[in-house]
């Protein structure tokens, strides 16, 4: 996956969610709209999760040392786990505490107009926003559908701003929904509604991202399709039925570990054995380009040792018995 281009969709959600977090507190302030509120403090919960992306890339840059033999490359699970802990807490957590306050202490909305407003140009921004993270993915997920991206993509910055921007579309529908109600029935229930189906909202993302960037951090191998040219790039050197097994994993997000035994001729020399270690490595990164860590252990091959049964063990019980 492009970095440059989940880069590029992560700051423009960050400017995005700073002005769009100001218009909304602001908005907020003057009407009394509790879905106003709740709408800032889901686009402030947005900008900081956006600033922990940063982060958890230029942390993953770092070198090896020889407590970390493999670099750093997992932080950026680490902090994208952290994204889904702060959509929950701050955002959903938050919104529904509000939602639940407006419902017990109703406040009539003044200047309706200023947050049908607000609203109104965040959708545009958010839109403009949700267009760049779909035009990013569309470069990397192939024939891959958003939501197979999602969940199977193992850099986890464009799902992430992927999922951040549709819960901010559609909260900020439930908030527009909300005020609107509000205004045209002049019950303020309705503002609260909007803003308890936001707090909702929050927190099923959360569990998505959280779900998909925890399995990214327990550790998760190559995908199928990388796997068979993984296994078909080493068979390309040690024939067909030379790998006897195989293990995967990423370290990173741009960094794929493999582990494999392959079988060579019982009288192959040491520099020949080299030679088609180095020919299999060489084989592997030109289809996967992301193999960068390899580890091949040479084995001899076996011939099949199965034993075809014999007529006493084919034969009935009974029969033997006569």
């Amino acid at each position: 996956m492009s970095t440059s281009g989940s880069m590029r969709a992560i700051i423009a959600a960050l400017l995005a969610n700073v002005g769009i977090a100001i218009t909304k507190f602001i908005a907020a302030a003057f009407s009394g709209s509790a879905s106003m509120f709740a709408e800032g403090i889901h686009s402030v919960a947005d900008s900081g999760n956006q600033f922990l992306l940063i982060i958890g890339g230029r942390r993953s840059k770092r070198a090896a040392t020889a407590t970390h033999p493999f670099g750093y490359g997992r932080s950026r699970y680490i902090y994208a786990f952290m994204v889904s802990i702060v959509l929950f807490s701050v955002g959903g957590m938050f919104s529904l505490y509000e939602g639940v306050s407006k419902l017990q202490h109703p406040h009539e909305l003044e200047n309706a107009w200023l947050p049908l407003l607000v609203l109104g140009v965040a959708i545009v921004l958010e839109s403009f926003s949700l267009r760049t993270a779909v035009h990013e993915a569309n470069k990397v997920r192939g024939e891959s559908s958003l939501i197979q991206f999602i969940r199977r993509a193992k850099s986890p910055e464009l799902p992430v701003i992927l999922l951040e921007d549709v819960a901010a579309l559609l909260g900020l529908i439930f908030a527009f929904g909300g005020v609107s109600l509000t205004v045209i029935t002049g019950d303020p229930i309705f503002d609260a509604y909007g803003t308890i189906a936001i707090g909702a909202l929050l927190i099923a993302v959360a569990f998505v991202l959280g779900a998909e960037t925890s399995s990214l951090l327990v550790g998760e191998g190559a995908t199928a399709d990388d796997t068979r040219l993984i296994r078909d790039a080493l068979e390309v050197v040690v024939g067909k039925g030379g790998v006897i097994h195989m293990k995967t994993l990423y370290l990173g997000p741009d960094e794929l570990m493999l582990g494999a035994k392959i079988a060579v001729e019982k009288n192959a020399t040491g520099a020949e054995i080299a030679e088609t270690i180095n020919a299999a490595e060489e084989s592997v990164r030109n289809v996967v380009p992301a193999t960068r860590v390899i580890y091949l252990e040479p084995d001899l091959k076996r011939a099949s040792t199965r034993k075809k049964p014999s007529a006493a063990k084919s034969t009935p019980a009974r029969a033997r018995q006569k």
